[in-house]
Parts: C-alpha cells; structure tokens; sequence
C-alpha cells in the first residue's frame, strides 16, 4: 500500500512539473529536455508503482503514516532534483539533492551562486513551486486530492506532517480538512502576486516570490534577493504576508468565514504580535545607540520590522547591510530562528506555541517549590492540556536541541569550522537557510563538502517533519511486528 500510495504521489509531482514545461516554452528554453526527462522518469515509476503493485489490504496504521510521511518527503526530493542535474546548471548529485530538499522543506538554503545568471526560469519556477508545495505540506495536498487516504492512515499522516502540538480539524473529515487549508493557502498566494505585480516587479517575478513568500521558503529569482528592487513597496507586502505566513492556517481560515474573533482570542496569536512589537523595539533601541546606522525612517521602522518577521516566519530574507546591526541584535535573531512562529503555519522553527506551554509549565513548577500540595494544571486557548502532552512538549525541545548539537558535531567531521558547523545545523533544522559568511562569501553553502550536504538534507527533513516523525523511524520499536 505504501509503494502504491507513493506512486500517486509521483504522478502528482510529474503534473506539477508541466509548470517549468510552461515556462521553457514561454521563454523559448532549452532547459524543457530536462523537464520533460524529469516527467516521463517520474511518471513512469509513478505509473508502475500503481499499476504493477496490488496489496492485499488498503488500511494503513500509526508506523505505516509515518514511514510514509518521511519516505515522501525525501522521494519528491529525489525526483525533483533531476532537473538541477539535467539542465544546463549540471549540478551534482548531492548538490541537487540538497537543493530539492531545501526546497520542498521550505529551508531556502542553496548550493548555487549567482543565482540570477545561472538559471533558466524554468528552473527558477520550479525551485519556487518546490517551496510552494512543501509550504502547506505533500502530504496534505494529496489528502486533499485523494479522499479515498481519509479512512486509511489519513489523520495518522496529518498528523505527522502537520506542525504543532495539537492539530486543529476544520471539518469531520481530513480530506475536507486539507482542501479548506489549501484553498486558503492557494488564494493567499493569488493575492500576493497580484500585489507584487501591481509593483516593480513584472509578471515571472511577481509569480515565483509569491510562491517561496508564502511558503515562507525564501528563494529569489536575483542574487540580491528582495533587495534588488530596493522598493519600500516591496518590504511592506513581503513583510505583511511573511507575518500571514506564519499564523495558523485554521486560525486564518476561521477569519476568512467572519469569526474575525476567534484571533485575539487565540493566546498564541497574540503572543506572536506581542513579540514582534517587544523585540521591534529592542531593535530600534539597539540601532539608534549604534552610531554606524543612519537615523532613516525606513531603516528605524521598516528594515527592523522585516528581519524580525522573515526570521520569525523562517522565511531567511535579510536587509542589506544588516550584519552591521550589532551583537545584540544578532543574538536576538538566533531566538527568532530557534522558536519561529505558530504552529500549523508554513513556518519552522520550534514553534512558540511549544514556548509558551513551556513558560506556564515552569511557571507552576516554579510555584510548587513553595506550595508542594497544590495541583496546577497548564491551559492553553482555555483548554486543560493534558500532562501527557505538556511532557511531549518538554522532549521535544529537548529532542531539537540534541539534534542542532548532534548535527553541530558530525558537520565538524567533514571539515567544516566548528562556528560553520553549528550554525549551518542550527539554520538547517530550524528551515531558516541563512548561510556562513566563513564558508562562502555568498552565503550559500556550495563550499560545504559532499557528505555534509547530505547530513545537511537530513537535518532540514527532520525540522521540518518535526522531529518525532524522523527519529521514530531509528527505534528498534519501530521496526518490530
């Protein structure tokens, strides 16, 4: 049943890649022989997946949802990055491989300089609608568009790749559930290109940032990234649906049918604007007492306000000139990448739903030093959560820290600086993809050996699935009947 599931998904993927097919054809391309390669191998194991295998049961459990979870995410990945090998980028494997899942995890970190002369659009589209379907999720999306998954493993598999601790259903059925997020998501996108269009960019550009915006994925179509249209116009829209991108999906899709309420009502939503305006105003403060910062208007509001969103969203787009900010405020960035935004959003990171179940559990804790007797519980969104859940919580975080050092460590094998290697697994899993300055003057991490681009993907897979979903797959548990 998994090896027939996964050939729909491949089938899936091969109708996606009609996309860069498109663009080639629009802009007269040689790059549409890579793409049609792609196609024909992608949809041809996809239709003798689906063909040739016939299981005898059409059920699947808890450890079949999440075998299949992680599996899809690193076949897309394996398929997807034949056109980075077959295009005239001619990447190597493991260099195409890093880059597919970069963006199908939405992470944003690449192997390629120089990014708007070495590319064709049609690849240019299809790094952008890797983010964006990794954005909202594969496994979602073929929720969405195959019902019959709803009685067979389908909330197991939602729940697997769903970020959060607890997962919302919109409706009694997943399959209805995932279609009311998708339309959502898809419809934010529509908007953000018309509002991009309407600016400097023109249509192909407008096209592919809207994709990788609201996917919070962060690829760019110029090696300048946002920056090169230096337009305070541009900022603005990309800082608003960066900050849309990284609310709960359910919350935004409540909203979208009149239950405008139900946001300020969402202890996490206003937890996620109060940080932004508390950390707004260390920035602020931090950048008037540099003397090396000119006092503008835009670089005093704006500037701050939209590296705050992108590295709390994950999206990794950075102000020119930011690296000057100071200490402080770089330590402060690290606190946005780690934590990220809500749950359920397109954002990675640990979530700051995850940190405030934490701070009121410490807070009782806390109390129970004093007052040992009492019985405190954690609410959250005025519901009792469950002990169960809170210790989930608390082994998680540890768990994602294990990982960053664990990451940390193995990168420093392949010689990789010790600075590089923490940070590169820390922005990898958190899906941030900022790149080290020490390891290449771009900022991308083509300068990374081979191995550790691998270990790399694996660390962006494991974010973005969120940890239990990978780690699960290494117990022996797992694996016994």
């Amino acid at each position: 049943m998994l090896i027939r599931v996964m050939g729909w998904l491949l089938l899936i993927e091969g109708i996606f890649m009609a996309v860069p097919v498109a663009t080639a054809i629009v802009y007269d391309e040689e790059d549409i022989y890579a793409f049609l390669w792609t196609i024909a191998v992608t949809m041809g194991c996809g239709i003798a997946a689906t063909t040739c295998v016939r299981p005898r049961r059409f059920d699947m459990g808890k450890r079949e949802g999440f075998l299949l979870t992680a599996l899809v995410w690193v076949v897309f990945s394996s398929f997807g990055m034949l056109p980075f090998i077959l295009s005239s980028l001619r990447l190597g494997v493991s260099d195409a491989f890093f880059e597919a899942m970069s963006g199908f995890t939405t992470t944003g970190a690449s192997v390629i300089d120089g990014t708007s002369c070495n590319l064709s659009h049609a690849v240019h589209m299809w790094r952008s609608l890797m983010q964006w379907i990794g954005g909202m999720g594969i496994i979602l999306f073929t929720l969405a568009v195959l019902p019959m998954l709803n009685s067979s493993g389908g909330m197991q598999m939602f729940n697997a790749e769903v970020t959060g601790i607890t997962h919302e259903k919109l409706r009694p059925r997943v399959s209805s559930t995932a279609k009311r997020l998708w339309l959502v998501y898809t419809l934010l996108t529509i908007i953000l290109c018309v509002l991009y269009w309407l600016g400097p960019m023109d249509g192909f550009d407008s096209i592919c940032h809207a994709l990788s915006t609201m996917s919070t994925g962060g690829f760019s179509t110029q090696a300048e990234s946002i920056g090169a249209w230096n337009s305070l116009y541009i900022k603005i829209v990309t800082t608003i649906f960066m900050f849309i991108g990284g609310v709960n999906f359910a919350l935004i899709f409540k909203i979208s049918t009149g239950q405008i309420s139900s946001a300020w009502k969402n202890e996490t939503f206003r937890l996620y604007i109060r940080l932004i305006l508390v950390i707004f105003a260390i920035f602020d403060l931090s950048l008037l007492l540099n003397p090396a910062i000119p006092d503008t208007w835009e670089g005093l509001t704006i500037d701050p306000l939209f590296q705050i969103v992108s590295m709390m969203s994950s999206t990794g787009y950075v102000i020119s000139g930011s690296e000057q900010w100071g200490n402080t405020i770089f330590a402060v960035t690290l606190l946005l990448m780690f934590f990220g935004a809500c749950a359920g959003s397109t954002s990675g990171g640990a979530k700051i739903d995850r940190a405030l179940l934490l701070w009121k559990n410490s807070r009782n804790e806390l109390y129970r030093c004093i007052y040992p007797n009492h019985v405190l519980s954690v609410n959250n969104n005025g519901r009792t959560m469950s002990p169960e859940l809170v210790n989930k919580v608390g082994v998680f975080l540890c768990l994602y820290v294990l990982v960053i050092i664990a990451g940390g460590v193995i990168l420093t094998t392949t010689g990789l600086p010790v600075n590089d290697s923490f940070f590169s697994a820390f922005s990898c899993v958190s899906n941030t993809g900022l790149g080290t300055v020490s390891a290449d003057a771009s900022g991308s991490f083509a300068s990374v050996s081979d191995p550790g681009k691998w270990i790399l993907s694996a660390l962006m897979l494991t974010g973005r699935l969120e940890i239990f979903t990978v780690l699960v797959l290494l117990t022996p548990t797992f694996w016994r009947k």
